[in-house]
């Protein structure tokens, strides 16, 4: 037993989780399979890797901060919008985001804007990229108490370092001017340096009015649609056609 300790003492020094936490297990299958000594060593190795991989990834898709569906896997394309098989595949391909392209979704409430737009931040985060999906309420409340608070700052700054961002519904409520320069020097910081994608029910022509401003507006547009894909949603609500009851 004080081997057991000294080998969990000496592997909580090196950080190694999988050894600190199951040495009698992983020991115990070695005396079942007797490995030699570098198959041994490149086993305890290799489950240390594959348990940081899976930290850092389960760490990654907290921070991402998922909707509750968000796995395109289960995509209905029997439930016609606007968007095809092949363009889906072509999207989760990521190729766009290497290239630092956006990508806007516009189209009326229910068809598929969010799921799509939190989908392929899943994509993302799996591949190993830091994206990150925030609602427009959420993105202008980080932008009003960075200064104010440390909890708002770190997400502004994780957001100054991401490779994606999802922002769904801007536009949806009217800002307030400083609320508007904000995101304004936001986009603008994160030009041709992360991509963006969008999910929006108004063209974007209606944005100077929810602005409020029209410079700002044809600003902000400059950026966004310089490297840009816009997808025109249509349809019926997918959330109305499937509602569900209390009695079904």
């Amino acid at each position: 037993m004080k081997e057991i300790e000294r080998i969990r003492q000496y592997a909580d020094a090196l950080r190694l989780t999988m050894l600190k936490n199951q040495p009698e297990s992983l020991i115990h299958q070695a005396q079942i399979d007797k490995p030699g000594y570098l198959e041994f060593t490149r086993m305890l190795l290799e489950q240390e890797v594959k348990q940081r991989q899976k930290t850092d990834l389960d760490r990654r898709m907290k921070m991402a901060r998922l909707p509750k569906d968000h796995n395109l896997e289960s995509y209905n394309f029997n439930h016609s919008n606007g968007i095809s098989k092949p363009q889906l595949r072509e999207l989760r391909e990521l190729i766009w985001l290497n290239q630092n392209y956006n990508l806007i979704l516009m189209g009326p409430s229910g068809t598929g804007k969010t799921f799509i737009a939190s989908g392929l931040i899943f994509d993302a985060v799996k591949a190993g990229y830091k994206a990150y999906f925030k609602t427009m309420e959420e993105l202008i409340s980080i932008l009003r108490l960075k200064e104010m608070t440390s909890s708002a700052l770190n997400a502004y700054n994780r957001l100054l370092k991401a490779h994606l961002i999802a922002i769904d519904d801007i536009m949806l409520f009217p800002m307030k001017k400083n609320e508007a320069v904000a995101f304004f020097n936001l986009i603008d910081h994160l030009h041709e340096k992360c991509s963006v994608i969008i999910t929006t029910n108004k063209s974007p022509k209606q944005w100077a009015e929810t602005l409020e401003d029209e410079v700002l507006a044809t600003a902000l547009l400059d950026r966004l649609l310089y490297r840009c894909e816009v997808l025109k949603l249509d349809g019926n609500s997918y959330r109305m056609e499937n509602r569900k009851s209390i009695f079904n």
